[in-house]
């Protein structure tokens, strides 16, 4: 079985979350299966990059479909519910409001953080 990893953001800083989506986009393009995770500060960062004049928006559309989780605690805590379903992005909360890690892990992904 090949390898699949799941990278996750948990960081608000933009430099972390610029390298996280580099990889997924990067990891991507390879053929390997990847899925991104926002957690912890990192969904705060929508707010911005899904405008398009962002610098990181070009490569936030290039990641975007790999985005399977956005934690639905985290996400209200920074202010970016609302953002996150204007992008329709898949809102997570089965772990007590949060991403249910256990999940990804049982389905065989590796977790690369940011």
């Amino acid at each position: 079985m090949a390898k699949r990893f799941a990278v996750m953001a948990f960081r608000g800083q933009r430099s972390c979350f610029l390298h996280a989506l580099l990889n997924v986009v990067d990891l991507k393009k390879r053929g390997t299966d990847v899925i991104m995770i926002l957690e912890g500060e990192s969904p705060a960062l929508l707010k911005e990059i899904t405008k398009p004049e962002d610098p990181l928006h070009r490569l936030y559309q290039e990641a975007r479909d790999r985005i399977i989780a956005v934690c639905l605690a985290c996400s209200k805590m920074v202010g970016a519910l609302d953002v996150a379903k204007k992008e329709e992005l898949p809102i997570s909360s089965a772990l007590d409001g949060h991403v249910q890690l256990s999940e990804y892990l049982e389905a065989g992904y590796e977790f690369i953080t940011f």
